[in-house]
This record gives structure tokens, C-alpha cells and sequence, in this order.
């Protein structure tokens, strides 16, 4: 066998994904989305301290907007992780990114919503493939 056809045949198989890979991607990164807990965890835990500096972009008050996005941070993405109603759960946090990056931070500089576009990409990114094999959505299906 020559050079060129072992090199051919090595990225065949590479390039050609199994369908076990891309389950498991997705399910990768539905973990990494687990890296948004903390920032969720760390709102719902000082609540009532933080709440009166708290972004009130649509004017319905920085306890409900607060409230909003603790919903969104901590109990969405636990949803998403874990794989259930992966779609719907999303849908409040790609809500919750978009008006970090376009109204929040609007005037501040990329570094300060770099992880807001990096989660943004994340969401969208789910929402368009689904949650994959190993989640709790694909084992109700089966049931």
C-alpha cells in the first residue's frame, strides 16, 4: 500500500463521522453548558443583595428582570444539561444572551460579552441539532 492511499484512507474514516460522535458531541456540549450555573447560582444566592444595581432593560422592574434571568441561568440551563425539554429551555436563554450582548453591554467592549457570544453560539448551536441520543427527551421518546 502506498503513502498516498494509507493517507487517503486515514482521513476517510476520520472525516466520516459515526453517528455515536455526534451524540456524544452534543451531549458535550450540553455539559459545557453547565459552566452557566455558576453564573446563575451566584445570582439566585445574593438574590435580595444585588437586586437594586440589576439591569432593568424592559422596564418591568430589577426584581422581576433579575428574576427573569436567574430563571434562565440556573433553571433552563439545568433543563439543557440534563436533556430535558432541551428546545423550549433554550428559548430563555438565547432571550436572556441576545439582551446581554445588544442591550446590556451594548456600548462595552467585545472582552466584556465575549463568553455572552460564546454561550449565544452554544444555545444556537443546541437548538439546531436538538439535545442528541443521551438525553432524558430522547429516553421519553422511547418510552
Amino acid at each position: 500500500m502506498s503513502n498516498s492511499s494509507f493517507i487517503k484512507n486515514t482521513f476517510r474514516n476520520f472525516s466520516s463521522a459515526q453517528p455515536w460522535s455526534a451524540d456524544l458531541a452534543l451531549l458535550l456540549l450540553r455539559i459545557a453548558c453547565a459552566f452557566m450555573l455558576l453564573h446563575g447560582w451566584g445570582k439566585y444566592t445574593d438574590f435580595s443583595d444585588g437586586v437594586a444595581d440589576f439591569p432593568d432593560p424592559f422596564h418591568v422592574g430589577p426584581v422581576a428582570s433579575k428574576g427573569l434571568t436567574v430563571f434562565a441561568e440556573l433553571f433552563c440551563t439545568i433543563f439543557v444539561v440534563i436533556g430535558l425539554f432541551t428546545r423550549f429551555a433554550l428559548i430563555p436563554l438565547i432571550i436572556c444572551m441576545l439582551v446581554i450582548i445588544f442591550i446590556v453591554h451594548s456600548g462595552d467592549p467585545f472582552g466584556d460579552k465575549e463568553s455572552a457570544y460564546i454561550y449565544l453560539l452554544m444555545y444556537l448551536s443546541l437548538l439546531m441539532a436538538g439535545p442528541g441520543k443521551y438525553s432524558v427527551d430522547r429516553m421519553m421518546r422511547r418510552a
